[in-house]
């Protein structure tokens, strides 16, 4: 079992004294390691320490900062068995996925580091003779990241990446249900030869993360998770009026057309329901079949939903893992319950198993309501609604009667009916005949309540910029 320290000046800091978390491998339940607990202090000088390095660090060329990035994603690489070993056993997640997410981390850490000789201001024409109006794009300063337990590598390189290119200097809190990940990336960023202080890794309580956040020194915020865990950090960001960047809850809604290719719609729906046990933002949360069809597919689903086996990936890959903790589980089970209790036809899963860890089977529910909890709240976890409707002008109707707005689908061979829902859709991405998977190129964001800000792209990485307009008169 490991025991990881906080990460603080390029130096994992050891301290006697400190809280140790456990850390569980969802799929055994077994403490596969413990990070020490930031304290008040640490956290106090984590950012004082990211705010004097952060005056050195955005006084480098852009390419340098650029240089730095490709020299991380060749340690994330060198590193990524121990990444990926690391991220198996604290997220359930197979050892061979869990290795790409590192790699993938890289590559998201490459795309960043491109944008060194393209981050661009603006020259505006002034009203004043014999004046110019320079718009110039400046670091914000010390970033906090929150990131979220379902893919913690990832997530992490696709936050600090775009913070350190355009100049700014990051503490991160890692999720404390997947932490020593986050702790192995820490040791690339030291074998990178980063400056000391550009990035910090803590684990740390709701207490010390909220001192983190409401630090005088940090200007920006930003955060992948719950709606509830968003509304705690624009509570936060108000103490400075910091800068929020938010991923907050998904629904992604499936239009499945009579004209759609049904097999096809089925077998991605299934595996996005189903991939990492249901736990991503923008897998699909509830599918509009068209009545004509509508048996025909249930049908498909039920027999796919059937065949997805789950288990220890460790010992099969092809399995679908556990959910995160006992919690998570049993709160998706009371909401599949309260479902049936409504109305809803249960026709796979819908049970907790027997044994050791927080599996939960696939499930299928069908003859649900729009205003039942199970289509109108994010489930996070491998359960499918499924509703019929008449038209498509009804399934966008449907579609778009929702609190959230993250990603949406659409199966059709309509190019008419594709692009109506395209132009219509209250989302920030609609994905046309497969389902969402975030191209880093380009813009992850969601209207509603499922965010402020996004991730990505262009887009993305201005998000940790400000302005500053220079009036120069000749």
């Amino acid at each position: 079992m490991k025991t990881y320290n906080n990460f603080i000046h390029n130096d994992f800091v050891e301290r006697a004294e400190a809280t140790k978390i456990p850390v569980y491998n969802p799929a055994n339940e077994e403490v596969i390691g413990q990070v020490s607990a930031a304290s008040a202090e640490d956290a106090k000088e984590a950012v004082e320490i990211a705010a004097a390095a952060q005056k050195g660090w955005r006084k480098l060329t852009s390419i340098q900062r650029g240089d730095y990035l490709r020299r991380l994603a060749d340690a994330l690489v060198a590193r990524k068995d121990d990444i990926g070993r690391a991220l198996a056993l604290e997220s359930g997640k197979a050892l061979d996925e869990a290795t790409s997410e590192a790699v993938y981390a890289a590559d998201i850490t490459c795309y960043h580091a491109e944008w060194a000789r393209r981050i661009e201001g603006e020259i505006i024409p002034s009203d004043t003779p014999s004046e110019n109006l320079l718009l110039q794009r400046e670091p914000i300063g010390v970033v906090a990241c929150l990131i979220p337990f379902n893919y913690p590598v990832y997530t992490l390189m696709r936050k600090i990446a775009p913070a350190l290119i355009t100049g700014n200097t990051v503490v991160v809190r890692p999720s404390n249900n997947t932490p020593c990940s986050a702790f192995e990336i820490a040791r690339a960023v030291q074998e990178a030869g980063l400056p000391p202080g550009v990035v910090n890794v803590l684990a740390m309580d709701h207490s010390t993360a909220e001192i983190v956040c409401t630090h005088p020194r940090v200007g920006m915020i930003t955060l992948t998770g719950s709606v509830g865990a968003g509304r705690k950090v624009l509570e936060y960001s108000q103490v400075n009026i910091a800068k929020s960047s938010l991923e907050l809850g998904g629904k992604t809604p499936a239009i499945v057309e009579a004209d759609a290719d049904l097999e096809k719609a089925a077998s991605q729906i299934v595996a996005s329901k189903t991939t990492h046990c249901g736990q991503l933002c923008t897998a699909v949360e509830r599918v509009y079949v068209h009545e004509a069809v509508y048996d025909r597919f249930v049908g498909l689903l039920r027999d796919l939903f059937k065949q997805r086996a789950f288990g220890d990936r460790a010992k099969n890959p092809a399995f679908m893992g556990p959910l995160i903790n006992e919690n998570t589980r049993l709160g998706i089970h009371q909401m599949v319950q309260r479902a049936i209790d409504d109305g809803a036809t249960l026709e796979v899963g819908g049970y907790i198993p027997e044994g050791q860890g927080h599996f939960y089977p696939p499930t299928l529910l069908t003859n649900c309501r729009q205003d039942m909890e199970i289509v109108q709240e994010e489930i996070f976890g491998p359960v499918l609604p499924v509703l019929k409707y008449r038209d498509a002008e009804e399934a966008l109707m449907l579609a778009n009667d929702h609190q959230f707005g993250l990603a949406s689908v659409i199966y059709t061979e309509n190019y008419r009916t594709a692009m109506m829902v395209a132009n219509e859709i209250e989302a920030g991405e609609i994905y046309i005949n497969r389902t969402p998977a975030d191209p880093y190129q380009g813009y992850h964001a969601g209207w509603k309540r499922s965010g402020l800000g996004g991730d990505d792209g262009k887009h993305g990485m201005l998000e940790f910029t400000q302005t500053r307009l220079v009036v120069l008169s000749y």
